[in-house]
């Protein structure tokens, strides 16, 4: 089978549109021929670890695609199934965290290949108003921000929530479930084109950045955060936070270092809360909600499968707004 396999280098050289050997399914798993799938920041931090020692990995947590072969063992999936891929390994329900959730694309091979094999646990019916490029992209930003907002934040209607650094899988997410969910939503950006395509989307006010966002005279204090950046957007946080409000944590892509004056946490009582990926039971969930509130995946670019470093070389430069689909056939 053709596949997109990261060897013999850190970084994205690393990447090769190759050729390997598609792995048979054994018991309690099944054999996917992908039609899509989608890239993360994730395959991004992956690449960048990777040494030359490593075992060359095939990359995506994201893809969807027809079953077509079923290992023994395995019941209530049948070939020709359409269906998308659970990408977290081994979590069933949501109050049962692991320390480090093993995710398909790594350590497992992932979805950037004509075929993948996965425990069919990891296999869900594939939402019936989705395109195949939409249902790619799903898996990974989808979940991690359905359980950020819903299983952590507890996010209710009516609520005003900020989602800093809008244009990116997650945040674009967060944005159309709040939205869906009747929470005012205000964005931040560095970018006037990606303010205006929040606000296209239905975001209620979309800010710079880099301005002091407390002498924005009609900005109302926010119950909820959710915050992806760390240490560089942190400390603006409590100038906007409502008394009693929360702050979730999915990410930290300025840094893991934080200097916060803890008064700013304990006297208005803000909480703190980290989240990561999500459980078989939330992704369930999150397919439902989708299907029952219509909200389709914002894409922004599609790549075929052999143009994937393009897609990646986007990403790295920050470039997109939404989800980056990869077409497998």
């Amino acid at each position: 089978m053709k596949a997109m396999i990261h060897a013999q280098h850190t970084g994205r050289q690393g990447l090769q549109f190759s050729t390997t050997t598609a792995q048979a399914p054994g018991e309690g798993e099944v054999q996917i021929q992908l039609k899509s799938a989608g890239i993360n920041h994730r395959d991004l931090f992956i690449m960048a670890a990777r040494t030359v020692q490593d075992e060359p990995l095939i990359l995506g947590s994201d893809g969807a695609g027809i079953i077509v072969e079923i290992g023994t063992g395995v019941h209530g999936l049948s070939v020709g199934d359409e269906v998308v891929v659970h990408p977290t390994l081994h979590w069933e329900y949501a109050v049962d965290v692991p320390s480090v959730p093993d995710i398909v694309g790594g350590p497992t091979h992932g979805t950037l290949a004509q075929y993948i094999t996965l425990p069919a646990r990891n296999v869900l019916p594939k939402p019936s108003h989705l395109s195949w490029e939409e249902a790619g992209v799903l898996s990974l930003s989808a979940l991690t921000a359905y359980r950020a907002l819903f299983t952590r934040g507890a996010l209710q209607p009516g609520e005003h929530i900020l989602i800093p650094g809008i244009g990116g899988g997650v945040a674009t997410y967060a944005l159309l479930m709040a939205v869906a969910a009747g929470a005012k939503v205000t964005v931040t950006s560095r970018s006037e084109a990606k303010r205006k395509q929040a606000l296209h989307l239905g975001a209620s006010q979309a800010l710079d950045s880099h301005d002091d966002w407390h002498l924005y005279s009609d900005l109302e204090p926010v119950d909820m955060i959710l915050d992806s950046i760390g240490q560089a957007m942190f400390p603006k946080y409590f100038d906007i936070i409502r008394p009693g409000g929360r702050i979730v944590m999915y990410g930290a892509s300025s840094g893991d270092d934080l200097r916060v004056p803890i008064r700013s946490i304990f006297f208005p009582q803000v909480s703190l809360i980290g989240t990561s990926m999500g459980s078989r039971e939330e992704f369930v969930q999150m397919l439902q909600w989708l299907e029952e509130h219509d909200v389709h995946p914002v894409i922004d670019r599609i790549y075929s499968l052999q143009d994937t470093v393009e897609a990646f070389e986007r990403m790295a430069n920050g470039e997109q707004f939404g989800n980056l689909a990869i077409l497998v056939e």
